[in-house]
């Protein structure tokens, strides 16, 4: 793509710098970037735009796409930095009334130190096998009683089930089991090394038989979905806290 995003961790976060010339044939490739930084699911993602030229304006909306799926998960606050005096005039014109703009990097880093908040997470590491499934379903209970979610010992059990069988029986990699705790939900997420996007069998099978899947997940969930990551994909699935 002709805008070029380069990745870089920080303690609070992850900062990628845009630099080039955005128009409108690059927001394809500019959402899967900044989509594959979410999947990372970083305290934080800071756009740092500060070698960033706009010739198409319009192109600018992909930035609340990006929001939105932030919003829906990982929950990750996206914080856009240092844009130049053209396009922070664009962003403010056009679509940036709404998005958040700080004048620095270090600016919004200061300003994530004072509002940040501590987010509970559980991650582990899973193998491509049958006996994995058992093992997250014991995690996800575990981690409902610890964080005082009884009633979600049920969902998020299942849903961790189904989201591990998937990966074990189509993606054949190891993988990563994450469930983190937000103020309105709880958040499961099981990222493969298969870029493959995960796909709903065309019917349900019978209540008791196995291999129910994601007509199941998208039953149970309040949300769900997958993001693009770097050397595979990320399935997650939402559950509301109350």
């Amino acid at each position: 793509m002709a805008i070029r995003c380069d990745v870089r961790g920080d303690g609070a976060g992850v900062i990628a710098t845009l630099s080039g010339e955005l128009q409108l044939t690059d927001r394809a490739d500019l959402r899967e970037s900044l989509l594959k930084c979410l999947a990372e699911q970083p305290g934080a993602l800071l756009v740092d735009l500060s070698a960033l030229t706009v010739r198409q304006p319009l192109a600018l909306s992909i930035f609340k796409v990006v929001l939105r799926q932030a919003a829906r998960w990982p929950g990750t606050p996206i914080m856009f930095c240092a844009p130049g005096p053209d396009t922070r005039e664009l962003l403010t014109a056009a679509a940036g009334h709404r998005l958040p703009l700080y004048p620095s990097v270090a600016a919004a880093l200061a300003h994530l130190h004072d509002q940040r908040v501590t987010v509970p997470s559980i991650s582990e590491e899973l193998l491509p096998v049958s006996g994995s499934t058992r093992h997250a379903r014991d995690i996800a209970t575990e981690t409902c009683l610890r964080w005082d979610l009884p009633a979600l010992v049920a969902p998020a059990s299942l849903i961790v089930t189904e989201l591990v069988a998937n990966a074990v029986d189509h993606a054949d990699t190891m993988m990563t089991l994450r469930l983190s705790l937000r103020q309105r939900y709880l958040y499961i997420a099981v990222r493969d090394g298969s870029s493959q996007p995960p796909a709903p069998a065309p019917e349900m099978p019978p209540p008791h038989a196995s291999g129910r899947g994601l007509l199941l997940v998208n039953e149970l969930a309040y949300s769900w979905g997958y993001l693009p990551s770097t050397g595979g994909k990320v399935v997650w699935a939402a559950l509301r806290r109350h």
